[in-house]
């Protein structure tokens, strides 16, 4: 049943993938609908629920702490993905599933359990000082969680996945995560009818602790030869895993860094990885401003917010079924990695030339630009992604996991937070400015960004056909 069901969708898969995709695509789903569950509650928690004034809080206290957290993160996922770097030195590969998601799963799990308390007794019962370290732990958790575990599980992926197999099963694995991702957002736009945020929040705990065991099971019935990438990887990754019993704490910590800065390749990876980032960060902000000015009420606005998160992996979900594995197959890598850009780049110049030349009411600037928004995210998720977890194959275990978590972590918040201060820097222009302004300096990083595609899409091909790895 299963086998025909997929194969409507990728005929040339073999049965032995079905049952390897088909663990991993659960996997992910797990892990990403856990994501989207907190990360559309982690606001909540700390503008509604952690500072409330019935514990002598100032109204919208939470709101005033935010901005701070944001600042802070950096700074905890600085340190979030050293001690990571650190556990890749010393642990088995799936090892770091039973740690890092026992201990993201134990931490909802308390989470979850004191919001319970808090909401069925009441914020005193609690008391002030637990409040306030469940609204900055909370905040700082879900923020390094997205950071860390869903990198971990595309490093393990990639080391387990041939070049040709991946251009399959990738596409499968991704459509796999759209369903959690749709029913982490549907679940936050009906939170109200199935008790509020601390049964979301031990639902994401489950699914986290799930996670192991898919791994586990994996590993069991998954045949060897299915769980390596190529012949050259391993031998690689076997000379690095004696090197790093060896090595010390510091080197292991910061190693990734040196990696990232000293291979050309991957510095064309951290801008295939982060640039787009900066583009669809600005254009977030525009729909988001347009949104605040359109809608009203505050419940109004979040369940605007909360379909915009079904529709972006909607989108992704009928991309990574229908689209994705063929656009690989039949166009190549390169032709995916320039496609997203591309399309994005026409997506805007059109929306641009509406805007300034025809008088657009605000609903329908609105819903432009939740087009464009949706456009933009849902190829990154179904197209973008792919592809570039893709040009991680031909590299060694010390790069897929150790550069790859900082390129990850610190390439895509330092994006985000350069898309943050332009959009600040234009909005004191008023909503035309951030139209216009956003968008032409968007189609400027596009144009870097596509370069960078260019590069790694060349520079990846001839590494497939010379049976060459970056180490």
């Amino acid at each position: 049943m299963l086998s025909s069901i997929v194969r409507t969708f990728w005929p040339s898969i073999s049965e032995e993938e079905i049952k390897k995709f088909s663990l991993l695509s659960l996997t992910l789903l797990c892990l990403i609908g856990a994501y989207w569950i907190a990360r559309l509650v982690k606001d909540v928690i700390m503008f509604k629920v952690a500072f409330p004034e019935s514990l002598g809080w100032a109204a919208n206290q939470g709101s005033k702490f935010q901005p701070i957290a944001k600042m802070l993160s950096p700074v905890v996922l600085f340190m979030a993905v050293g001690v990571y770097n650190v556990l890749i030195s010393k642990f088995k590969k799936s090892q770091l599933f039973y740690i890092v998601c026992g201990f993201y799963g134990s931490l909802f799990a308390l989470l979850a359990s004191v919001l319970f308390i808090s909401s069925h007794f009441g914020e005193v019962v609690v008391g002030r000082l637990p409040m306030a370290i469940v609204g900055w732990g909370s905040y700082f958790a879900i923020e390094s969680f997205g950071s860390i575990c869903i990198p971990l599980f595309w490093s393990f992926t990639i080391g387990t996945t041939s070049t040709e197999s991946a251009k399959t099963g990738f596409p499968m694995i991704v459509a796999g995560a759209q369903i959690g991702a749709i029913a982490g957002s549907l679940l936050n736009v009906y939170n109200d009818k199935i008790g509020g945020v601390w049964p979301l929040v031990a639902l994401a705990a489950f699914m986290v602790f799930v996670v192991p065991f898919l791994i586990s099971y994996f590993i069991k019935v998954i045949p060897a030869h299915l769980q390596v990438s190529s012949k050259a990887v391993a031998e690689v990754d076997k000379k690095e895993e004696k090197a790093e019993k060896k090595e010390g704490i510091f080197k292991a910590f910061l190693e990734g860094i040196q990696l990232l800065f000293t291979r050309p390749y991957l510095i064309g990876v951290l801008g295939i990885s982060t640039l787009y980032e900066v583009v669809v960060t600005i254009i977030d902000y525009q729909m988001k401003a347009a949104g605040a000015q359109f809608f009203h009420s505050t419940q109004e606005y979040q369940t605007f917010v909360g379909w915009f998160g079904v529709a972006t992996n909607g989108l992704a979900f009928l991309m990574a079924l229908l689209g994705t594995s063929r656009m690989i197959k039949k166009m190549g890598l390169k032709f995916c990695l320039l496609f997203y850009p591309v399309t994005l780049a026409i997506a805007i110049v059109l929306f641009l030339l509406g805007f300034k030349f025809i008088s657009l009411t605000p609903f329908q600037i609105l819903a432009a630009v939740f087009a464009v928004n949706v456009l933009g995210k849902g190829l990154s998720y179904a197209v973008n992604n792919p592809s570039k977890e893709m040009m991680y194959i031909p590299t060694s275990k010390e790069v897929k996991y150790k550069a790859k978590s900082w390129i990850e972590t610190f390439g895509s918040r330092g994006s985000k937070a350069a898309g943050g201060a332009i959009s600040k820097k234009i909005v004191k222009g008023g909503l035309d400015a951030v139209m216009v302004q956003g968008n032409i300096i968007g189609l400027a990083i596009i144009g870097i960004w596509t370069a960078a595609a260019v590069f790694v899409g060349n520079k990846n091909a001839k590494l497939i056909k010379d049976g060459d790895i970056v180490e």
